[in-house]
């Protein structure tokens, strides 16, 4: 199952892109864009998928997602059934935040918070909640006002703790390139792991290309990433082998040699002792969920009436930048 390209219109003159979604039920849409998004979701309990992440979500969930990696909600209830479920999405460029951070220092964080963000982040219990404090400016029909929410979201964000979501290298999530935050030796570590993932790996060869010794390449790698060599490898193929179980139909048995693992059988042993649930489950949990929402949802290049209304009303003000309206698929 491909994840379905969005394209974000940010309008005229407008920095970040903010959207006021309201609908009934939260549906399954695996999609991708080249911005990042942060999502903060709203009297909703339900499934959300990052990459390969599957996690359950409750309320006041707030994730950021960065650019490219397939992501949706899924919800199976509302919380207060009285009122409908609501997400309010974020829409940024992260060259526009790195330019910002390149002339104002003051938001240094922010480009920090960019990379920690690599493959997504779940933000503490009580971050959602705070981000509500801000949804009045959030919601403004002035982009200024927007965008001064935004920074100050984003600022706070970035000096608060977060749970990494995807695998690295996980649909194309990549912390396997520099970043300037390691050694040049861990870097060609990371660079040669993230291209010859499918081949065996020796330690020998890796510390080789780090021009380390095995012993001091286990040590360095272990303090920059906070795990073993061995560990980071084996969650690079299981991130590889999930793209493949998401995105095709080859069988498990040719995913597993395709990423790296010597059978089927050690496949699946460290594929459940890493994800909790067998590659076969895996598979069909995308696969319920996408049959559970066709011909309910519509697709991603649709707009509902009532957001065509409203950018029809708004274009002569030039304010495309948020909308308040209920239907669309962005979240």
């Amino acid at each position: 199952m491909k994840a379905a390209y969005e394209y974000v219109d940010f309008g005229h003159d407008c920095s970040v892109r903010v959207y006021h979604r309201r609908l009934p039920r939260i549906p399954f849409e695996w999609h991708h864009h080249p911005e990042y998004e942060l999502t903060l979701t709203m009297n909703s309990q339900g499934k959300r998928y990052i990459g390969d992440s599957v996690a359950s979500y409750g309320a006041d969930d707030l994730v950021l997602v960065p650019p490219n990696l397939p992501h949706t909600w899924a919800s199976n209830r509302s919380i207060d059934a009285a009122d409908p479920q609501v997400a309010i999405v974020v829409w940024f460029d992260g060259a526009w935040v790195r330019r910002l951070a390149d002339v104002c220092p003051e938001y240094l964080g922010l480009c920090d918070l960019l990379r920690r963000a690599s493959c997504g982040l779940a933000f503490e219990d009580g971050a959602g909640t705070r981000m509500r404090t801000h949804l009045e400016r959030l919601l403004s029909e002035q982009p200024r006002e927007r965008l001064l929410a935004v920074l100050a979201i984003l600022d706070f964000l970035s000096e608060l703790p977060a749970t990494p979501l995807a695998s690295p290298t996980a649909f194309n999530a990549k912390t396997g390139t520099p970043t300037g935050h390691e050694s040049d030796q861990i870097n060609r570590v990371l660079a040669l792991i993230e291209t010859q993932f499918a081949r065996p790996l020796r330690l020998s060869t890796l510390a080789k290309a780090s021009g380390l010794s095995a012993r001091s390449l286990t040590r360095h790698f272990t303090q920059h990433l906070g795990e073993s060599v061995g560990r980071y490898i084996t969650r690079v193929r299981i991130g590889h082998a999930c793209r493949m179980l998401t995105d095709t139909t080859l069988p498990i048995s040719v995913i597993a040699t395709r990423s790296g693992f010597a059978n089927a059988a050690n496949f699946n042993r460290q594929f459940k002792a890493t994800k909790n649930i067998t590659p076969a489950a895996f598979r069909q949990q995308f696969t319920d969920a996408r049959k559970a929402d066709e011909g309910s949802s519509p697709k991603l290049t649709e707009r509902s009436p009532s957001l065509q209304r409203l950018e029809k009303s708004t274009a002569t003000s030039r304010r495309r930048g948020a909308t308040h309206a209920s239907g669309e698929p962005s979240a």
